[in-house]
């Protein structure tokens, strides 16, 4: 047994050009290039992204942005982050990338009736309130804003509520809900109105059965009612110009997106929030978010379990 064992020994396996050490080390540097962010190539797509978007990643986020960035290196079939990097300095390319890459670094997770006390408050007190003030009002609208809709689950739980407990009591009243998201693909997710079992897990049971009907894949899809109530649209909240453009809201919800900003693209946000609400508005935010030191324009109002901004 043993010169069989020599012979194997004494005829190692021909090198071909994959495993030359030459061509390992290749490999190797070539993988690393690719999953490795340099902290000279971190700074740059840091500072890239925050110009495109305000969003800021900080020093100890640096995997964040890595890893995230290489799913687009990944689905490109791309080298390096140097050549991703080359790629979206080009305008062309980064006109086409940038929704792609906003889907990326962004966080898309979200359910129906999130944040319920914000509801309750909405419904027991803003509503009734801003609706007896609309009925003295020559202009009989009243106009909600989910500013970072993602699919939909917030903007639709705005239009159950107002369906449920108000269409009926102020027929004069027309309700116009609006949703927007910096990411293409969500919008078309939430304009489709179809979820799956953990988007609707906190719904009570009356509006599930109300107002959603199930598929041949187990998906829950919203009534075309309540999908007609919302109208969504990209926007990206760190664009001055389309920021302005949103106006004569009553009440603004813009939860947990502020937390990817950094102080002063938190002001030029809330900013635009502001300018955004008629007097007498209301603005919610995250319950990890909070204006303080960001924002002086708004007094808050206590609720049960939640706090709102109201513009006076």
């Amino acid at each position: 047994m043993s010169g069989l064992f020599d012979k194997f020994k004494a005829s190692p396996r021909p090198q071909t050009a994959a495993t030359t050490p030459s061509a390992l080390s290749t490999l190797a540097a070539k993988t690393a290039s690719t999953t490795v962010m340099t902290e000279e190539m971190f700074r740059k797509m840091r500072d890239f992204v925050y110009a495109q978007s305000g969003i800021y990643f900080v020093d100890a986020k640096k995997y964040l942005l890595e890893g995230r960035i290489a799913k687009r290196i990944e689905a490109l079939k791309m080298a390096s982050f140097e050549e991703y990097y080359t790629f979206i300095s080009s305008p062309i390319n980064r006109k086409q990338e940038m929704p792609a890459l906003f889907e990326a670094i962004t966080i898309n997770e979200t359910y129906f009736f999130r944040n319920e006390p914000q509801f309750q408050a909405l419904e027991t007190i803003i509503l009734p309130e801003l609706l007896k003030k609309k009925l003295e009002s020559p202009v009989k609208k009243l106009r909600l804003w989910s500013a970072a809709s993602s699919s939909g689950e917030e903007a639709y739980t705005l239009a159950m509520i107002i369906t449920e407990q108000f269409k009926p009591r102020y027929p004069s009243v027309q309700f116009e809900i609006v949703g927007t998201d910096i990411s293409p693909a969500v919008i078309a997710k939430a304009q489709q109105g179809v979820y799956q079992e953990y988007a609707v897990r906190n719904l009570p049971q009356n509006y599930l059965k109300k107002y959603f009907s199930r598929d041949a894949r187990g998906g829950y899809v919203l009534a075309p009612e309540i999908r007609s109530m919302v109208t969504f649209s990209r926007l990206n909240l760190y664009d001055t110009a389309a920021m302005r453009a949103m106006h004569l809201f009553d009440v603004i919800f813009c939860c947990n997106v502020l937390i990817y900003f950094d102080a002063q693209s938190k002001q030029q946000v809330v900013t635009h929030l502001y300018n955004g609400l008629n007097s007498g508005g209301y603005l919610f935010i995250g319950y990890s978010e909070s204006l303080h030191s960001i924002s002086k324009a708004f007094r808050i109002v206590h609720f049960p379990k939640t706090i709102a901004y109201k513009k006076d």
